[in-house]
């Protein structure tokens, strides 16, 4: 019986939201068999926060980490996901809407569901607060996730939350699709590239049942 995979990454196209602003993603074909041509090949376009990514240190501090130098280790082994309640639109999360569930793992996965369509941008998705990250930081927790364009509301300069995750040192993940995972424990494996001065990197983020005794490597 083959072991159940939750792929928490969105499609990657050109109609996958991006922070207004941002680079959208764009593929372009510069040989194809249409074309009567002996291979296809392509070359892309997009911003490095696209989807499903890690952001690294360095895109919310100066002296933060750039991409390349990250741990892969931070980003697979056992994680906790667990279900936001009682949010608003545009509120931050704070411990209330998560305290009922013990966190047992040293990666927790929020799912606020207020960002249901990683297609259809929106503004009024939900965040952490500086200090729910705090309180996990307390309890050993060396990576968060959530299912939002990012930890901090859409327009925020001083990015509280992101302070937090460099000031603690712990890795984040944004953007990742959690509204059909059931909560609890898995493993957790969401690999970004080590990209030279990268701000970010799209990770293929994936949950498979979690392993008895796995060791915490990073």
């Amino acid at each position: 019986m083959k072991p159940k995979l939750y792929d928490l990454t969105p499609r990657i196209s050109s109609r996958l939201a991006v922070f207004p602003g941002d680079q959208p993603f764009e593929r372009r074909m510069l040989m194809g068999f249409a074309h009567g041509q002996h291979l296809e090949l392509s070359t892309i376009t997009t911003t490095v926060h696209l989807g499903a990514h890690a952001d690294a240190p360095s895109h919310y501090h100066a002296s933060g980490q750039t991409m390349e130098n990250r741990s892969p280790l931070r980003y697979v082994g056992l994680a906790q996901v667990v279900r936001a309640q009682g949010l608003k639109p545009f509120e931050r999360m704070e411990l209330r809407h998560v305290q009922h569930q013990k966190i047992h793992a040293t990666r927790v996965l929020v799912d606020t569901g207020s960002y249901p369509d990683p297609e259809v941008w929106r503004s009024d998705f939900n965040s952490y607060s500086p200090q729910l990250l705090e309180h996990f930081a307390d309890q050993g927790v060396r990576l968060v996730g959530i299912d939002t364009p990012s930890v901090d509301p859409v327009d925020s300069k001083s990015l509280e939350s992101h302070q937090v995750l460099y000031q603690r040192d712990m890795a984040v993940l944004e953007g990742l699709l959690l509204k059909d995972v059931p909560e609890g424990l898995y493993t957790l494996i969401a690999l970004p590239l080590p990209i030279e001065g990268g701000d970010a990197s799209p990770v293929r983020a994936i949950l498979l049942p979690p392993v008895q005794g796995w060791p915490e490597l990073e």
